[in-house]
């Protein structure tokens, strides 16, 4: 099946043909049609098979036929800053020979171009739901004309973290409106919640439900938790590996491991939430262009990385859910290419393994790395520099003469010896709390008491 046979404006056919776009993969075949039509959709399919043109494509032929209308047409939600970056280029490259105006909203950068971006009231707007919660709640952006709603990898958009902006978005939309909702993975249960804002949908499965790519080769090495930043090193020996992608479960783990492999001679980037958006952004463009070998991340990266040539994913930290392992090992073998996937596996990750692989319904071949030694012992643990001083940590006092001859009288007193004298205080007795001096040590006055403040003011005696 070609292009021209699914009904797209011809400026569209133009633009994808100029991007280097043949014919259509499977799971654009199969949604354009129903979604030309104007049917809400569910669309599921495996990494890198194209879900963003399977949205993209029908929905600018429809904005070509339709009226022009002000405000904005089309809202793209999607759960992370570098996916709407990279949804952004897309749209761009295949609508560039179309008049309409695109925004991308996103926390991290400053609101201003965001906001006159709204005010202007853009045909295409791609955003996080968290900045656009806060611009819409500043009463930003005009969506009473708005036609297309997409949520993109809907199963994320849709877990417990991120329904309720969903809601609070989508209640703000137009009723009478056409959305879509694509994922590699999507439960029963989360496909459940979809029938609360779509209507009647169909759903285009491609392939089985939550498989893998069948393009990458999936390999696990079990070792020890100590070992696993030196199998690392000694498997980026192997020159095959030549642009890998590491995924670490905790923002701290990302950047030791990135350190660690920089202090071997690995140029490495990381790529996590404590990152400033330009920190992350040239993290990507250094990695998409060879200036690093390696990127360490966090399960961020593991939706909306499409880079070319990814010839290696490893887990380092084993993730957590079976459907991050099937997004993250999404990131090699893309558009058919060929990738590896290697996960480490500790004692403590079998049970993950066994879910895996019961989820994606095969096991996971296990192999052992040449000439890498599984039985060395932990090398000496270093003591990193603190990160920042702890304001409540207060160095212990040393034990004075007071406290001193304290310990001393409680001593005498448990032996039943007369208690060490208290020290004298060299500026003679305390008058007691209320009271006066005793008559023998107090000094008199010249002249007499002095009168109070208030007889003083008043002449009153």
């Amino acid at each position: 099946m070609s292009f021209q046979a699914l009904g797209l404006d011809a400026h569209i056919l133009k633009a994808i043909s100029e991007y280097g776009y043949t014919e259509p993969t499977p799971i654009q075949a199969a949604a354009i049609p129903p979604i030309i039509a104007g049917h809400d959709l569910i669309g599921i399919a495996q990494t890198g098979t194209g879900k963003t043109a399977a949205f993209t494509l029908p929905i600018l032929t429809r904005l070509a036929a339709a009226a022009k209308t002000p405000g904005t047409k089309v809202l793209i939600l999607a759960p992370t800053r570098e996916l709407v970056v990279q949804i952004e280029e897309n749209v761009l490259a295949y609508a560039k020979h179309l008049p309409l105006s695109i925004a991308k909203v996103f926390g991290g950068v400053g609101e201003r171009p965001q906001i006159d971006a709204l005010r202007r009231g853009c045909d295409i707007v791609i955003a996080t739901p968290g900045r656009l919660i806060d611009l819409m709640e500043q009463r930003h952006g005009n969506f009473s004309n708005l036609q297309h709603l997409v949520l993109d990898e809907a199963d994320r958009m849709l877990d417990m973290g991120f329904l309720p902006g969903i809601k609070r978005i989508i209640k703000a939309l137009p009723k009478k409106r056409q959305t879509l909702m694509f994922s590699a993975t999507l439960s029963k249960e989360i496909e459940a919640l979809t029938h609360e804002f779509q209507h009647h949908p169909k759903t285009v499965q491609i392939g089985r439900r939550s498989n893998p790519a069948e393009s990458v080769t999936q390999l696990v090495y079990e070792v020890p938790v100590h070992l696993k930043q030196s199998l690392l090193s000694h498997l980026l020996r192997d020159d095959k590996l030549d642009m890998v992608l590491v995924f670490t479960r905790t923002k701290h783990g990302a950047d030791r491991v990135a350190r660690k492999l920089e202090q071997t001679g690995v140029k490495c980037a990381t790529l996590h939430a404590n990152r400033s958006q330009n920190q992350r952004l040239k993290a990507l463009a250094d990695f998409k262009s060879g200036a690093v070998r390696v990127l360490v991340a966090t399960d961020i990266a593991a939706r909306g990385i499409d880079v070319d040539g990814i010839s290696h994913v490893v887990n380092f930290d084993f993730p957590m859910h079976a459907e991050d392992y099937v997004h993250r090992i999404g990131r090699t073998g893309r558009a058919q290419a060929i990738g590896d996937a290697i996960s480490f596996i500790s004692p403590e990750d079998q049970a993950a393994l066994r879910s895996l692989e019961k989820f994606i319904g095969r096991g996971l071949v296990r192999k052992k790395a040449e000439g890498f030694d599984y039985h060395a012992t932990a090398p000496a643990r270093t003591e990193e520099p603190p990160r920042y001083r702890d304001p409540r940590s207060r160095p212990q006092r040393t034990q004075g003469p007071q406290s001193q001859q304290a310990q001393a009288r409680q001593e005498n007193q448990r032996a039943g010896r007369d208690p060490a004298p208290r020290r004298e205080d060299p500026r003679g007795p305390r008058p007691k709390k209320g009271g006066a001096l005793n008559s023998e040590n107090a000094t008199p006055k010249a002249g007499g008491a002095k009168p109070s403040l208030w007889k003083r003011l008043t002449g009153k005696k």
